[in-house]
């Protein structure tokens, strides 16, 4: 690569890809289930951490039963400091919770970073308590170095049924430009496992001779996604 950064975010993706590969396997299995099951794949994050329902849901190339879930009290959009107040608030995430329509058998990925804060703490111990299947997506060194501050003590990796581990430098940070952390890489390294993850189960669902629901884009002339919408209408809160 030309630039420093592009070069430690391809080093950091390969490692995760590397360090997670029994995780990835297990995490494919269990999205080829829900997929042939009909079952939904919601997405919880705070702050940042809530782009990775950006990126899969109802995007090109991307899985039509994926349910984001984007409460405003998870979004920067309506705050920034409301939101890192927000997300170490007891409580929110059952109302959060209640708002989508989540059935026992549905995955829920959980991502954050620190895995430290309370309300993607209680969105897994909540999905646990109903049957919801809970992958989380976290720094692990990072997360066990941490003091938790949630009430039970314990961090979001200790709720999880999976862990997949983002692999980042504490703090966030590929690069230090005289003693400036920069180079943050949860976002981007989070969004290339869970895409890996969700290409290899389309790939599998196919192979069992059966055609997932993917989103094509509707900007190249031909495709039509509307039956997605339909097939999911109820089930996905922001169709």
């Amino acid at each position: 690569m030309i630039y420093e950064y592009g070069d430690k975010i391809t080093e950091l993706m390969k490692y995760a890809e590397e360090k997670n590969k029994e995780a990835i396997e297990i995490a494919v299995d269990k999205f080829v289930e829900n997929i042939e099951n009909d079952k939904i794949i919601h997405t919880f994050g705070t702050g940042h951490s809530h782009m990775l329902g950006i990126e899969l849901f109802a995007r090109a190339g991307g899985l039509g039963n994926v349910d984001a879930m984007l409460d405003p009290d998870t979004l920067t959009s309506f705050g920034a400091q409301r939101s890192g107040a927000m997300e170490k608030t007891c409580g929110v995430s059952d109302v959060i919770y209640d708002s989508y329509n989540i059935e026992p058998g549905d995955i829920m990925i959980i991502t954050s970073n620190s895995g430290r804060n309370a309300m993607p703490i209680e969105m897994a111990m909540r999905c646990k308590k109903e049957g919801v299947y809970v992958i989380a997506i976290t720094n692990l060194e990072q997360s066990k170095a941490a003091t938790s501050r949630h009430q039970s003590g314990k961090k979001l990796y200790e709720y999880a049924d999976l862990i997949i581990d983002n692999c980042v430098p504490s703090g966030d940070a590929t690069m230090n430009i005289n003693g400036i952390l920069t180079g943050p890489g949860s976002s981007i390294v989070t969004m290339f496992l869970v895409n890996t993850i969700a290409t290899e189960a389309m790939k599998k669902v196919v192979a069992d001779g059966k055609r997932p629901y993917v989103f094509q884009s509707q900007n190249v002339d031909g495709f039509d996604n509307n039956a997605i919408y339909n097939h999911f209408k109820g089930r996905v809160k922001h169709f």
